[in-house]
């Protein structure tokens, strides 16, 4: 069954003037867990367009690269986007259920930041309002300063990306750390593991923007390294 599908039948259970926010109470269990996440970043992403006031073809595009949605489903992924439009709950409150329901895991968490910055950067500019946005949403999902440090030198495209930052550590560090860390991250990027968490499998285009830019940042540090 489509995932389109299953969102459509959990919107249908919406009463009148509930809101996304009943649909996120009702995906709780582990088995809905790939459209609770697949809500939650269209949901944020329908709220962070109306921050910097624009919905761009580029984000629409950017939606299609995150999830693969076949014509049939348009009009399902649609409806969610203009309901969180329209919806008078803050992106904070979504934000606060969506941690909430993915509490034991801060994996998924950042699976779906690196959706919402995909989004972001689609038509090439970093607003600050989507900084301020994505920065008060990590913090209320609970990212550390470093971990948000590394999300976002992956994609804005202020300078290079150092490749420290992007895995979370520090030049300082030995070599062998530095390798494990990078080990962890390609583990957690496995396409498995990130549907493991809750990750829908039409979002995989995030797991493989996630392990090129985990191994070309490994390739810059471990070629500095003396012979």
């Amino acid at each position: 069954m489509s995932i389109w599908i299953r969102i459509s039948r959990a919107l249908q259970a919406l009463t009148t003037g509930e809101g996304l926010a009943a649909v996120f109470d009702s995906l709780r269990a582990p088995p809905e867990r790939s459209v609770a996440f697949t809500i939650a970043v269209i949901a944020l992403s329908a709220k962070m367009a109306k921050a910097d006031g624009l919905v761009t073809r580029d984000e629409v595009t950017a939606f299609r690269e995150v999830f693969h949605i076949a014509a049939e489903d348009e009009a399902g992924a649609a409806r969610v986007f203009n309901l969180a439009r329209q919806d008078v709950a803050g992106y904070e409150d979504y934000a606060r259920r969506i941690a909430a329901m993915f509490s034991e895991t801060s994996g998924t968490l950042c699976d779906l930041m690196e959706g919402l910055f995909h989004i972001a950067m689609a038509d090439g500019c970093y607003h600050p309002a989507e900084n301020e946005f994505l920065t008060n949403v990590a913090r209320i999902f609970g990212l550390s300063e470093n971990q948000f440090r590394a999300l976002r030198a992956r994609f804005v495209p202020d300078a290079a990306p150092d490749p420290y930052t992007v895995l979370g550590v520090s030049p300082e560090m030995p070599m062998p750390e530095i390798r494990k860390r990078w080990r962890q991250l390609v583990r957690e990027g496995h396409p498995d593991a990130m549907i493991a968490r809750g990750v829908p499998e039409e979002a995989v285009k995030i797991a493989e923007r996630r392990l090129i830019d985990i191994n070309r940042a490994w390739e810059e540090i471990s070629a500095r390294e003396p012979a």
